[in-house]
């Protein structure tokens, strides 16, 4: 059976059996109270812009553009709209639409959530259909920038996954343990999404994602672990570089292994990560971790993280935070020498052009202050200074020649919700 079928099957069947009540514990639901219907809205109004023009700086690599020594709109500006059916006190149906700048330079709506949560026990929740994906602390929620302290999640530990959501499902079972709560959760679910990838489209769907975390919540304390498995469905579009490297592996046997090892249809990424927040009165600080590897050559493995720190006082709270991307570099030789032929060439400089476009290696230092003047409103300025190298290439868009892996970015923001 198709993966795409599969997953079809096991959303439809998730809502089917939540819509219906779920025969086989009905009577649990016998006593509930009357179901409820409620909208809420969030969203964002930013102006970001970076000082250097060889290199856009974006939000997230679901970005096409960023900005490139000009002020910009769309980096950190979304809109979003949330509807909560809590049909009974062990069901709800939770559904999120979306409108950010993302692929095709187009604002169109997306659908992030569209799920049914099931909680038959106070201690246990089942949710099946369309979720956030869940990688690492923060991440399903990182599109409301009312809900973090800064004007957006750290770029380089979240920017550099531009993966929204799953069609699947997840299940969380929480006890007590030594003062606290633990939680425990496992998601399984396939993808339904398209990147920009330079001037082209990588096409996502089908890829499966699979993982888990835990999290142990006492106090002001939280501290979560969680590993995540992706196995991505289609390669990449660079069909013309793999497809002339076969050719030319009829006189040159090692290109067809430079081929092969490019391919990223099959191969698996894996997300690691270990992060802890102290969130106490005026007091937040947050710390994370997280190792990335693939089993492609196509793409670098990266450690990365960061360190954030807001103290609050009165309606201001001033924060600054560190945070660093690190990619291991990979080989991968053609076997053809350089001279021979400008079409051979052009073989080996495009193999080189697909490594270092997955290549990372900077830190940023980050200073700023959120202001909550009113009700469901803030403002937050931010400064951020990106120092890298010039092959540091991957968090950006649209690098041009005399890029030098620095830059620094102011951001403007207003959040909201309602």
């Amino acid at each position: 059976m198709k993966t795409i079928t599969v997953r079809r099957f096991v959303i439809s069947c998730g809502f089917l059996l939540a819509l219906l009540g779920y025969q086989p514990v009905a009577h649990a639901l016998e006593s509930d109270s009357e179901s409820s219907l409620s909208f809420n809205g969030f969203g964002t109004l930013g102006a970001t812009r970076s000082s250097s023009r060889e290199a856009g700086f974006v939000r997230e690599l679901s970005q096409p553009h960023g900005s490139a020594g000009e002020w910009r709109s769309e980096v950190d500006s979304l809109f979003g709209l949330q509807a909560n059916w809590q049909v009974s006190n062990h069901l709800a149906l939770i559904s999120q639409v979306i409108s950010r700048y993302h692929l095709g330079s187009s604002y169109s709506p997306e659908v992030m959530w569209a799920f049914a949560r099931w909680e038959p026990t106070g201690n246990t929740s089942i949710r099946v259909g369309r979720l956030g994906t869940d990688f690492y602390m923060f991440s399903d929620s990182r599109q409301v920038g009312y809900s973090y302290l800064t004007v957006r999640p750290s770029t380089d530990f979240f920017g550099v996954l531009p993966f929204s959501h799953i069609d699947g499902a997840d299940a969380q079972l929480s006890i007590p343990v030594a003062g606290g709560i633990l939680r425990g959760k496992a998601h399984l679910g396939w993808m339904d999404e398209t990147l920009p990838l330079a001037e082209r489209r990588w096409d996502l769907s089908g890829s499966r994602m699979l993982g888990g975390s835990l999290t142990y919540q006492r106090g002001a304390w939280t501290v979560r672990a969680s590993s995540s498995e992706l196995r991505f469905k289609h390669n990449l579009p660079i069909d013309e570089l793999t497809d002339g490297l076969r050719q030319a592996a009829v006189m040159f046997p090692q290109a067809s292994a430079a081929a092969d090892a490019l391919n990223v249809a099959g191969s698996r990424s894996r997300f690691h990560s270990l992060g802890g927040v102290y969130d106490d009165g005026p007091v937040q600080v947050q710390l994370m971790i997280s190792r990335v590897q693939h089993t492609t050559t196509a793409f670098q493995d990266w450690w990365a993280g960061y360190l954030l720190a807001g103290y609050r006082i009165g309606e201001f709270t001033p924060f600054v935070g560190y945070s660093w991307i690190r990619s291991d570099k990979k080989k991968l030789t053609t076997g053809i020498p350089d001279g021979m032929a400008p079409a051979l060439d052009t073989l080996n400089s495009a193999t080189r052009t697909v490594l270092s476009d997955s290549r990372s290696d900077q830190h940023t230092t980050s200073i700023g202050v959120r202001w909550d003047f009113a009700s469901n409103l803030d403002l937050k300025v931010q400064f951020d200074a990106i120092r890298g190298t010039s092959e540091s290439l991957f968090p950006f868009r649209n690098e041009r020649a005399g890029w030098n892996g620095k830059t620094n970015v102011l951001t403007f923001v207003m959040d909201f919700i309602f």
